[in-house]
């Protein structure tokens, strides 16, 4: 096979190879198939059960329209038969026949509603309930009176109308009311054609003061109730107009309501998609930023309803992650640097060491050297100098000694210490005398002797107090004296180390009490020592059951505050 038909085949691969849609794209197809489609059979199912219901609700409407109509016969009749009560009644204090004719043509004319009122004899009174009843749109009423006779009224169909249908105003559907002989009474929106065809329709057995619906007329529901007293029936009859109306409202509701559904479907789904699709390219963009080095990067998701727990779970999980590898990365870096001043702090220890331990030791050598010599006569005076360097210097070495044996003691909080009372005034004497002055500075003890004894370990407290005054000594400005202070209270005494120097920045302060540090800058240090002073003091001050501070003005340059419990009975002998 030749590349010219190797071309033409691939070509026709990929056209028969199906493409890979995107997730907006299948979220579509997905949407249109699992929604869409179901929204619009639903749309149809839905619309077919709501013209049942709306039929059902015209049902239920004029069952209610019955009841009212019904109810306001029954106060018609009532009021009716009440008023007729009373006038039958008034009629008793009329002697003659005339004199009650007179009274009722009176009452007639006063009140227009009545038709007709007549007081008849049991006889006539059937005969005349009978006659009126064969009338249409006539409605009578009768009542005994005292001298066995009858009462009768009749009234006007435009009064009846308006007392039984005026809160249906404003209803179209068509209302019948009927006689026993189903003559009309009243009626509201009546039509001859449509009254008629109900007419036919009522059924034969007939159901006493209950609403009964019944049969279509044009598919229109039709309801009446029969009535004992008075003796009437009550037709409703819902028009096709009302019928049509209200199915077309609620189709176009009904409408509306998929339509909203729908638009409210595509709004979310875009929504989603689109939050989708943001943050599935921020974690995308994440992931590559990480993966090339920027441990610092990390997964903001634009979150919303809409951003799915899975994405929200793996970009937590996955900052999470970042964030240990970023946390391991610095950690490493720090080790890297701390390893690098570890290194440079044990280079300068050693050289420092190496000079503090060869002082001592070259003095000490050298005056025993001479006092070992048989060459030369050493006088008494001599001698005992040489022997008092000696000894100062051997107690030097071993004061180093002791501080670097401390350092691991401090560093796993075991130091022993023998807690006794302690007179600090002498302590005070016996260290300045040995530290180490070889400038010659002022050292000034204010510590008189009847200071008040403390707590603490009489070494220890020496070893304190050599440290804080040979620190002093060594970073004091020239010509400037070295006090040594105290100060108590009811509970505890504070020993104060001040020299003069110029002041130390806050920063600088905190650090002072770590290993190897130095108030001078490694750069232009110009003294020299181990940078465990402070380090071993506060160590020690604490192991006794108490504090040490500093602080550094203008004013006073540096100063050290260690405050000792005081001994409850506080008397020298």
């Amino acid at each position: 096979m030749n590349k010219k038909a190797l071309r033409k085949l691939n070509k026709i691969r990929k056209l028969i190879q199906p493409k890979r849609l995107k997730i907006a794209e299948q979220i579509l197809i997905v949407l249109f198939i699992a929604v869409l489609i179901p929204m619009i059979v639903s749309g149809i199912v839905i619309n077919n059960i709501n013209k049942h219901a709306m039929r059902r609700q015209l049902t239920e409407s004029a069952t209610l329209v019955a009841n009212v109509v019904s109810n306001e016969v029954d106060i018609f009749a009532r009021t009716a038969t009440n008023e007729l009560e009373q006038i039958s009644i008034a009629l008793n204090h009329f002697p003659s026949k005339e004199a009650k004719e007179d009274y009722l043509k009176t009452i007639q004319k006063n009140f227009p509603n009545y038709d007709d009122l007549k007081l008849v004899s049991k006889e006539e009174q059937a005969e005349r309930l009978d006659v009126e009843n064969k009338a249409n749109n006539k409605f009578t009423i009768s009542v005994p009176t005292k001298d066995n006779q009858f009462l009768v009224a009749t009234f006007r169909n435009d009064d009846l109308n308006q007392h039984l249908f005026k809160s249906l105003e404003d209803n179209a559907r068509q209302i019948y009311v009927l006689d026993s002989t189903g003559k009309l009474i009243a009626s509201h929106k009546f039509n001859e054609d449509i009254y008629k065809q109900s007419v036919d329709l009522i059924p034969d057995k007939i159901t006493d003061d209950q609403v009964v619906t019944y049969g279509n007329l044009k598919d229109q529901p039709l309801a009446y109730i029969h009535k004992t007293s008075p003796d009437v029936m009550i037709l409703v009859n819902t028009t096709e107009k009302i019928t049509r109306n209200t199915i077309n409202d609620s189709r176009v509701k009904l409408l509306m309501a998929v339509f909203a559904s729908a638009l409210s479907i595509f709004i979310v789904v875009a929504l989603y998609i689109y939050f989708m699709y943001i943050n599935i390219r921020q974690l995308f963009k994440g992931i590559m930023a990480i993966s090339k080095g920027s441990y610092e990067r990390r997964i903001r998701l634009l979150k919303s309803i809409f951003t799915p727990y899975e994405i929200v779970f793996l970009t937590s999980e996955f900052n999470k992650m970042a964030s240990e590898i970023h946390k391991s990365y610095l950690q490493l870096k720090e080790q890297n640097v701390k390893l690098e001043q570890l290194n440079e702090f044990r280079s300068n220890l050693i050289d420092t060491v190496s000079h503090e331990l060869r002082t001592p030791l070259t003095s000490i050598q050298g005056y025993t050297s001479r006092l070992l010599r048989t060459d030369i006569t050493i006088d008494e005076e001599t001698r005992v100098k040489s022997l008092r360097t000696i000894k100062r210097q051997s107690e030097r070495l071993k004061r180093l000694i002791e501080d670097l044996l401390v350092i691991p003691d401090i560093e796993r909080a075991r130091i022993r210490v023998s807690l006794e009372p302690v007179w600090i005034s002498d302590t005070a004497s016996v260290a300045i005398t040995l530290v180490k002055n070889d400038q010659e500075k002022e050292i000034i003890n204010k510590i008189s002797e009847d200071f008040p004894i403390v707590i603490a370990d009489k070494d220890r407290a020496e070893q304190v107090i050599v440290n804080l005054v040979e620190n002093a000594v060594k970073y004091s400005k020239e010509n400037t004296p070295i006090v040594i202070s105290g100060t108590y209270n009811e509970d505890e005494a504070v020993i104060s180390v001040t020299n003069q120097c110029d002041k130390i920045p806050e920063e600088k302060l905190k650090t002072l009490f770590g290993k190897f540090i130095r108030i001078d800058d490694k750069t232009t240090r110009t003294t020299r020592g181990t940078g465990l002073g402070l380090f071993i003091v506060k160590g020690l001050v604490e192991a006794m059951n108490g504090t040490i501070k500093i602080s550094s003005t203008d004013e006073i340059g540096f100063k050290v505050d260690v405050t000792f419990p005081l001994f409850k009975s506080n008397r020298k002998s």
